[in-house]
């Protein structure tokens, strides 16, 4: 009887252990997490996951993640966030990491928490993380990241007549119209909501912040 294959089970257990010491184990420390009798069956393990693209050698023969190690299934279905809610968000069609979905540019992309209300009503939140390209031109309806009369903030770019200015969606918050300066540092590409965010993550971006 041929043995099932588990190594999408493997792979989550691999992610999982390199998200909490930041690096692929060794053949032996590999066997004894995955549960493993000897060290060969992680030997083989990697061996197939390199050839799928989930790991991949670098200097020294070391092992490290590659290109697919982050990608999760995504799911064709949507789910309503209403009553009388029918559908089900289960048919997972492909496999896709989150860098993929909101960075173009990983050299010209920043992250970036956001603090306080005044963008309540455009959906971002005090505590979300904003993905920034700083590359990205702004333009009229763009929410951006600017430096206003020497405070960074996170707002609407508008332009009045050829005119730009910043305007708030929420906090009661009025449109912000430079006094001297209003440099636009980068557009937000999309916005990270974790609702039990890790301690490592806090304390990542404890000393990077944006005000609203």
């Amino acid at each position: 009887m041929a043995r099932t294959n588990n190594d999408a089970l493997h792979l989550r257990r691999l992610r999982d252990l390199y998200a909490r010491v930041g690096c692929i184990p060794s053949y032996s420390e590999m066997a004894k997490a995955l549960g493993f009798k000897a060290k060969n069956a992680a030997f083989k393990l990697t061996k197939r996951l390199i050839a799928s693209g989930h790991l991949e050698k670098s200097v020294g023969a070391r092992l490290v993640p590659g290109p697919e190690f982050f990608t999760v299934d995504v799911s064709d279905s949507e789910v309503r966030a209403g009553f009388g809610c029918e559908g089900n968000a289960t048919n997972l069609v492909h496999a896709q990491a989150l860098d993929q979905l909101l960075i173009a540019r990983p050299s010209k992309t920043m992250f970036l928490k956001v603090r306080g209300d005044s963008m309540v009503d455009a959906g971002i939140l005090s505590g979300d993380v904003a993905v920034v390209e700083t590359s990205m031109q702004a333009v009229h309806g763009d929410v951006v990241v600017a430096e206003i009369d020497g405070s960074h903030t996170i707002k609407e770019y508008r332009t009045d007549r050829g005119q730009p200015h910043l305007a708030a969606h929420g906090g009661g918050m009025p449109s912000m119209r430079a006094k001297e300066t209003l440099n636009i540092l980068g557009v937000v590409r999309g916005i990270i909501r974790s609702y039990k965010p890790s301690q490592a993550g806090q304390a990542k971006l404890a000393t990077q912040g944006v005000s609203r």
